[in-house]
């Protein structure tokens, strides 16, 4: 297995990044190819101990920037790391690409260079999310489609449920759809639209699932607009990095608390564990005819790490293969 990683994307790049994938080529059967500017990722490469013949390097001599606008990649950086790693996607032997870079700028040289899936009309950025009862959950879109149509909402659910069977196990997976609450008549048309859409065409749907309802459990997969999954996930992480910080303020106040804190490491330890992205690596960008994992811009090399063995599980699932037959003929 070949998979293709971005060097130089991510807010601690190229050092997290390749410290990442040499913990990876030591622990997995995977040969990773490296794709930024050589002479920096040799220096950093430079610092390991690793089995050399499983990290290739490509070339590329342009860096897309977390400011630069998406569409850069496609007009003025042809030559930047996100281009020439996506467009190795398209040559034999190479399974699937990593990045931890520009989001923006990763969904739009995707969808521009390896175009779409049949039956699909717009890509969808999937993540994994914790459950209080089952498990996991996966959650489509939080970011890739700010305003969708109603058919996008209805494939979204279809790719969410294939990729919920074949790579989280999950045996006849559950669809929701967020919603402000959930009675069938609410939200606007759009919502209603899409609600009686996955009503009458998708298996196992469920209905609406309201916010306070995504980390329960409710349903295996949750349809929610780009916009919508992003607020709910930048919400969810800024709700969870305060509450750490406020626990850790106030069981300092105390010798008490401290030692009760002392008790409950462990249990401590096992929800930090839980509701921590870089156990999952990565969020798949699906529809697009190509397997493509989108990293926290912030990744550790812990994050990096698992972005591959996530984006391993996925070739080894043949996960494009199953997204195409599921979704062909799906359009309305």
């Amino acid at each position: 297995m070949r998979i293709v990683v971005d060097a130089m994307g991510g807010d601690y790049a190229p050092q997290n990044v390749i410290a990442g994938v040499v913990e990876a080529v030591k622990e997995f059967n995977v040969t990773i190819v490296l794709v930024g500017d050589e002479q920096q990722v040799r220096s950093h490469l430079a610092k390991y101990s690793y089995p050399k013949e499983k990290i290739e390097i490509v070339h590329a001599t342009e860096v897309v920037g977390m400011k630069d606008q998406a569409t850069d990649v496609i007009r003025k950086k042809r030559d930047c790391s996100i281009t020439v790693g996506v467009n190795l996607l398209k040559e034999p032997g190479y399974d699937a690409f990593i990045s931890a870079g520009n989001t923006g700028a990763c969904v739009a040289a995707a969808t521009f260079f390896l175009r779409m899936i049949e039956g699909v009309d717009r890509p969808g950025i999937g993540l994994v999310i914790p459950q209080l009862e089952n498990g996991v959950s996966f959650l489509i879109d939080v970011g890739a489609n700010t305003e969708p149509k109603p058919e996008h909402m209805y494939q979204y659910g279809q790719m969410a449920r294939v990729y919920a069977q074949s790579v989280l196990g999950k045996k006849d997976p559950t669809v929701g759809l967020v919603n402000i609450g959930e009675e069938e008549g609410k939200g606007s048309g759009f919502e209603k639209q899409a609600y009686q859409l996955m009503q009458d065409k998708l298996p196992c749907f469920i209905g609406n699932v309201e916010p306070n309802e995504i980390f329960v459990g409710k349903a295996d997969c949750i349809v929610a607009t780009g916009f919508v999954g992003n607020v709910i996930i930048k919400v969810t992480e800024g709700v969870l990095e305060s509450a750490s910080k406020l626990i850790k303020r106030e069981v300092k106040k105390s010798p008490f608390a401290m030692l009760g804190a002392l008790f409950m490491l462990g249990a401590l330890k096992k929800v930090k564990k839980q509701a921590d992205y870089s156990e999952y690596g990565g969020a798949p960008l699906l529809g697009v005819n190509g397997i493509v994992m989108i990293s926290h811009g912030r990744s550790t090399p812990k994050a990096i790490k698992s972005a591959i063995r996530s984006t391993m599980r996925e070739v080894d699932h043949k996960i494009l293969d199953k997204m195409r037959s599921a979704v062909v003929g799906t359009q309305v």
